[in-house]
């Protein structure tokens, strides 16, 4: 079968064509460049330069074609666009679950049918498994890879059934210590390469001036609210809406502390970049108004501006990897929840409304953001996913 591999340069996808290469199949090497500026990119983390000529002398290796697909265009309207209008509207994104939605499964995706592959391969640790419906349907299941310190499941949340269909995971199945022997056993020239950090197959960017790029720097306000004011006294009776609720805060709740450059730069949970000091306890970002370009913030990882309870994903962007699953108004399920990658997984059940769906947590869980993506798992099977809007 006729195979391509999206070789980023990395050991993880080097493998995944070796295995396919042993397992007969006709394998093309497909190196993706999705980013040309440089001014932005700490280059000594993963430039993409240094990454095709490892994705290509992978390919020498192995004996298989390769080529370069330059879909950086595509890439700056998808996400670079979408991280922009995020970050501007306080809402922290996820690009790479994006990337692997709109490029890696579509773009990509439909380039390697052009060249009359079956399948697209990738070196994400997860794996792909299908069952049979009552209907006598066939769905296909997105799973957890083997190796939960490496487990990938969380970045393919937006995939469909129809992008799964092609989709093969050649190293779901590995630990990460095999799969460096194997590359090791192999000689192949990625084999004790260091894991890239960053964004979908761009690297490590300097997010400041990255967004500094279309966001302009805009003085604010830093002001701190105290654990004990009474707008973090939440009732007994609080409704399934209000527990989804972020904290309303004003400028009246607290003391000013500190100055920012524009309150679009920074997230919830976030601690590095404030330079507010002289505190008995670290201080944490617990809100963001890029309105009245105000943050505010809260000591201590336990401050109740950090915590919630649940979370709202609207009905819009409510997604179902497996349409089997899918609520009806009115319905819940138990499930377990995840909000960013290698979380571990929480308890929780998640209920459908009109207004959308709500993700209650079993134990309270800090640093939600909206905008972040929110995905439901059944055992090690992803059932769903979603951006989070509150």
């Amino acid at each position: 079968m006729r195979i391509v591999v999206g070789l980023s340069g990395g050991v993880d996808s080097s493998v995944a064509a070796l295995r396919l290469v042993e397992q007969g199949h006709e394998v093309i090497g497909l190196f993706m460049r999705n980013w040309h500026d440089e001014s932005v990119t700490i280059s000594d983390e993963c430039p993409w330069i240094d990454d095709s000529n490892d994705a290509m002398l992978v390919a020498e290796q192995l004996g298989i074609p390769f080529q370069v697909i330059d879909l950086s265009v595509e890439y700056r309207e998808r996400i670079v666009d979408y991280m922009f209008r995020e970050y501007e509207a306080g809402r922290t994104p996820n690009p790479d679950i994006l990337c692997n939605r709109e490029i890696k499964f579509d773009l990509f995706l439909k380039a390697a049918l052009k060249l009359g592959a079956k399948a697209v391969a990738t070196g994400h640790y997860c794996r792909k498994t299908s069952v049979i419906l009552e209907n006598g349907e066939e769905e296909l299941q997105l799973l957890a890879g083997v190796d939960s310190n490496k487990d990938q499941s969380y970045f393919l949340c937006q995939l469909t059934q129809e992008q799964l269909k092609y989709a093969m995971f050649p190293v779901g199945d590995l630990l990460k210590p095999d799969l460096r022997k194997i590359a090791k056993d192999a000689d192949l020239p990625t084999a004790d390469k260091k894991d890239s950090q960053g964004l979908c197959f761009i690297g490590k960017v300097r997010i400041p001036e990255f967004l500094q790029q279309k966001l302009s720097v805009k003085k604010g306000r830093i002001i701190e609210i105290p654990a004990n004011h009474e707008v973090f006294r939440v009732p007994t009776n609080t409704t399934l809406a209000a527990s989804a609720t972020p904290f309303q805060l004003s400028r009246d709740m607290g003391d000013i502390v500190g100055e920012h450059d524009g309150a679009h730069f920074f997230t919830i949970g976030q601690r590095k970049g404030l330079n507010v000091g002289g505190k008995p306890e670290p201080v944490f970002v617990i809100s963001t108004d890029v309105i009245e370009n105000i943050i505010y913030v809260g000591q201590g990882e336990n401050h109740p501006g950090l915590i919630r309870n649940a979370l709202m994903i609207s009905s819009e962007e409510t997604h179902w990897i497996l349409p089997s699953r899918k609520l009806e108004i009115g319905q819940s399920q138990d499930y377990s929840l995840r909000f960013r990658y290698r979380q571990p997984l929480q308890k929780g059940i998640i209920t459908m409304t009109e207004e959308g769906m709500y993700l209650i947590f079993d134990t309270p869980q800090k640093g939600i953001a909206a905008g972040q993506f929110a995905a439901w798992y059944d055992g090690e099977v992803l059932v769903g996913s979603g951006p989070i809007f509150a």
